[in-house]
C-alpha cells in the first residue's frame, strides 16, 4: 500500500498519495476528495485509506532481468482480478511477509532462479512452520513462475523441479453425542447459539452458517438451502467482510431438511428479532434484516468473532477444545455411525465427491469395522465356549 496523507487546498481536503516511479525515483500525485474542510475530516480520512488500497503506481515493465521478489509483486497485481479477493489475500499475505523478503535478500533475478534455491528456501521454512504452509507457499511460487513462462521471460518453470514437503494428513476433532447435547445446552441464549446448531447438526461450514439468509428457510415445504456465504480476509492490514451469493464449490450449494425442533427455534428468532428492531427503531442496523445470524441490534456476526467465542464458550463450560469447523466432522461422524451412507453424508455435507468425503472420514468406517470384527469375535468365542 503506497504512502499518502490529506492536504488542505482552498477550503477542501486533497489526497496526496507518494510513491516510487519505474525508475526508482519518489514520486507524488495530487487527487480532489470533493470534501470541504470543514466537518468532513474523518470521510477524508476514509477515502484517503481506499485510495491508498486500490491505487496501482506506475511499475517497471517485467523483464527476466528483474529481482524475482519484484517480479512476484508485478504479478500479484495482474493475477488480482482473475482469482477470488480471500484467495488473493492469502497469497499477498504470504508474499510479502515471508516469499519477497527472502528472496529480495538473496538478490535472486527471475532468470536465475533455479530449483535449488526454491527447495533451500522451503528447508529453511520447514524449520519454523508445518509443512502444509510450506505447501500454501509452493503455490503461491509455482503459480507466479507458470506465468513467467507463459509470457516467454523464462522457458521452464523451476518449481516443477522442486521437491514439495508432503503434509501430514489431518484428521479433525470431533464431539460425541453426549457433548454435542452439552455444547447445545451452553450455547443456549447466547449470540452463536444459531451457528454452533448448524455446525454441529447440519454439519455446514462457518460461512455457510453466518451466511444463512430467512429467504433460504422453505417453512412451507420444510428445507433449508445453502446458497450464500460470508467470509471474511485480510488485506493490507485491513480487515475485510465479504457476502456473495456462491458456496465453496459447486456442490456445496444444496438443500437440506428443516426439522421440527429447529423450525421451532428459527419462528422464534424471528419473531425476537422483529422485536428487537421495533425496540431499537431507528438504531436497528438494516442492512442485515435479510440474515439470520445477527446481534441485538441487526448487526451481523461476523467470522472473526464466531471463531474467537467458541473456544471461550467452551472454556467458560469445562467442555473439551475442538474448533467450530470440526462441528462439521461431528455432523459427519454422527451420521456415519448411524448408518447413512458415504453419498449421504456428501450431499450433506457439500463435499465435491464421494471419494473426498471417505478419505476424510475413512478412519471413522475403519474403527467401524474393526468394532465390528471385535463383536464378532467376541460372539465366536461366547459360542465356542458354550
Amino acid at each position: 500500500m503506497v504512502a499518502g496523507h490529506l492536504q488542505e487546498k482552498k477550503g477542501y481536503f486533497y489526497m496526496v498519495l507518494s510513491y516510487p516511479d519505474a525508475s526508482g525515483k519518489r514520486k507524488t500525485k495530487w487527487f480532489p476528495t470533493g470534501l470541504p474542510v470543514k466537518g468532513n475530516k474523518k470521510k477524508a480520512e476514509k477515502m484517503l485509506m481506499e485510495t491508498r488500497q486500490t491505487f496501482v503506481p506506475e511499475c517497471k515493465p517485467i523483464q527476466d532481468d528483474m529481482l524475482f521478489s519484484d517480479f512476484l509483486l508485478q504479478w500479484l497485481e495482474i493475477a488480482k482480478p482473475t482469482i477470488a479477493l480471500t484467495t488473493f489475500a492469502s497469497y499477498s499475505g504470504m508474499a510479502k511477509s515471508v516469499i519477497i523478503p527472502y528472496f529480495k535478500e538473496r538478490e535472486i533475478t527471475l532468470s536465475e532462479i533455479k530449483a535449488t534455491d526454491i527447495q533451500a528456501f522451503y528447508m529453511k521454512q520447514l524449520k519454523r512452520v508445518k509443512a502444509s504452509t510450506v505447501i500454501h507457499y509452493h503455490s503461491v511460487i509455482h503459480r507466479a513462475l507458470k506465468y513467467a513462462v507463459k509470457i516467454d521471460l523464462i522457458s521452464v518453470n523451476p518449481a516443477d523441479k522442486v521437491e514439495r514437503p508432503k503434509a501430514d494428513k489431518f484428521i479433525g476433532s470431533f464431539y460425541d453425542s453426549n457433548e454435542v447435547q452439552a455444547l447445545f445446552e451452553a450455547a443456549k441464549g447466547t449470540l452463536i447459539e444459531i451457528p454452533i446448531f448448524l455446525g454441529a447438526f447440519y454439519g455446514l461450514r462457518r460461512s455457510e452458517a453466518l451466511g444463512l439468509k430467512w429467504d433460504a428457510i422453505d417453512f412451507q415445504n420444510n428445507t433449508i438451502t445453502i446458497r450464500h456465504t460470508v467470509t471474511s480476509c485480510t488485506l493490507d492490514g485491513k480487515h475485510i467482510q465479504i457476502a456473495q451469493d456462491t458456496t465453496k464449490t459447486k456442490s456445496s450449494m444444496r438443500t437440506l431438511p428443516l426439522v421440527p425442533a429447529f423450525k421451532e427455534k428459527l419462528i422464534k428468532l424471528k419473531e425476537q428479532q422483529e422485536e428487537y428492531r421495533r425496540v431499537c427503531g431507528r438504531c436497528y442496523n438494516k442492512k442485515y434484516l435479510e440474515y439470520i445470524c445477527v446481534d441485538e441490534m441487526g448487526t451481523l456476526i461476523s467470522p472473526h468473532y464466531l471463531t474467537a467465542s467458541f473456544p471461550k464458550l467452551l472454556e467458560k463450560n469445562n467442555l473439551r477444545h475442538i474448533r467450530f469447523h470440526d462441528l462439521r466432522h461431528s455432523y459427519a461422524v454422527a451420521a456415519i455411525r448411524a448408518g447413512d451412507d458415504i453419498k449421504t453424508v456428501q450431499g450433506n455435507l457439500g463435499h465435491a465427491t464421494a471419494a473426498f468425503t471417505l478419505d476424510v472420514y475413512g478412519h471413522v468406517t475403519d474403527q467401524m469395522k474393526r468394532e465390528s470384527a471385535d463383536r464378532m469375535e467376541r460372539f465366536i468365542r461366547t459360542v465356542s465356549a458354550g
